[in-house]
């Protein structure tokens, strides 16, 4: 597996974790904020700096950034709900950008 796999894999692992605490409800709002914090860290400094003529994989990059920033927003109009629908529509919300982001590493993972 190459380098970039190897760190869309890791990040794809992460993602998939995440998702599952958030669809059991395992995690606070700060406690997810903090979670998304560690992924955008990991992001910035793992993938982002790595090179490719791959159209495909650099669009990928650009909208993975793109929905880890919409990600963000979205945790914070969670830890400002105040009714048990609105949470549950904004953790809603939450798990679609995170399947959306677990999507992308897929198709960088499997493409070539």
């Amino acid at each position: 597996m190459s380098l970039t796999k190897d760190k869309y894999n890791t990040l794809f692992t992460e993602l998939k974790d995440l998702r599952s605490m958030v669809g059991a409800s395992q995690l606070t709002a700060a406690e997810l904020k903090e979670r998304l914090t560690s992924l955008q860290q990991y992001f910035a400094t793992e993938i982002v700096p790595l090179t490719s003529d791959d159209a495909l994989e650099v669009k990928y990059r650009t909208e993975t950034s793109k929905q880890l920033r919409l990600l963000e927003i979205d945790i914070t109009f969670l830890g400002s709900a105040r009714t048990e629908a609105t949470t549950q529509t904004r953790l809603n919300t939450i798990l679609e950008r995170l399947t959306t982001l677990i999507s992308y590493c897929e198709a960088v993972i499997g493409n070539g």
